[in-house]
């Protein structure tokens, strides 16, 4: 189902979705200028990620950009203009953007085409795996402009790529390829290119097919935001997930399931 099925009349976005059963794709739609980021694309993401956080029926989300990149970045023209205040505001939507994606509960694949770059490499770190196409690169070069990664770049590529090799993409606008980024475990999967679209549904599929809903959010939960704290507290959330699932339907269905050496049947309650 697209934007306009449901009733969003949005054939004109710069962000379009399209629903598929319990999968919804995403997709930057700029291609012109690379993908590149304007404040309103930011905020249409902002609104998609929020209704995912809200909703129980999807299982997968892909996000991906038309044409041959996937993201160049925030839009430069909306910098130029900045002053310190509205700088500071622009950062913090950003962060809460990559924030909605990485907290909506829902695993999102990043489908990685060409260059992700700044606030492109910033979205794709905040999504929960990530398929690239051979030849993409991964790259934080704001320094060049003057400024930093501001949309959580730093945090989220040292501690995906470590310090070191972070810190080169932002001094020294050294990218990151795409067998690189497998190496370092940035990536999941290289694929051919042609072949992206359907190999980053494949996984978003195999998801859907193998994870029981609530145990995948709750998976979720325990690395997001287990990263977020201190290990001692990191395995107490684990320990109350564990638990809390036993109050669940599909606890009940999983364990039958596997003893009567049938396939589970899931209802997310």
């Amino acid at each position: 189902m697209t934007d306009e099925g449901r009733g969003g009349g949005r054939a004109d976005s710069s962000v379009t979705t399209e629903e598929r059963g319990a999968l919804l794709s995403v997709r930057l739609e700029r291609p012109a200028k690379r993908n590149a980021l304007t404040r309103a694309m930011l905020e249409r993401l902002g609104e998609v990620f929020s209704s995912v956080a809200e909703r129980r029926d999807l299982r997968a989300v892909i996000l991906s950009g038309a044409g041959t990149d996937f993201c160049a970045g925030t839009d430069i023209s909306e910098l130029e203009a900045l002053d310190e205040a509205a700088a500071s505001e622009k950062a913090k939507r950003g962060q809460e953007v990559c924030d909605l994606i990485e907290l909506c509960g829902t695993p999102v694949v990043a489908a990685v085409q060409g260059l992700a770059a700044g606030g492109g490499c910033e979205l794709a770190l905040a999504c929960h795996l990530r398929v690239a196409a051979g030849g993409a690169r991964f790259g934080l070069p704001e320094t060049r402009l003057g400024v930093v990664p501001a949309y959580g770049g730093t945090q989220r590529l040292a501690r995906a790529a470590g310090t070191g090799r972070a810190l080169a993409a932002m001094l020294a606008g050294e990218e990151i390829g795409a067998d690189e980024a497998l190496r370092l475990g940035l990536v999941n999967r290289v694929v051919d290119p042609d072949s992206l679209v359907e190999e980053a549904e494949a996984l978003a599929q195999s998801i859907i097919a193998h994870a029981a809903p609530l145990a995948a959010r709750a998976c979720l939960e325990a690395v997001t935001r287990g990263l977020r704290l201190p290990l001692e507290e990191a395995l107490r959330l684990e320990a109350e997930l564990f638990a809390e699932l036993f109050a669940t339907e599909d606890v009940r269905e999983g364990t039958r399931a596997f003893l009567e050496k049938r396939r589970p049947v899931f209802k997310g309650r």
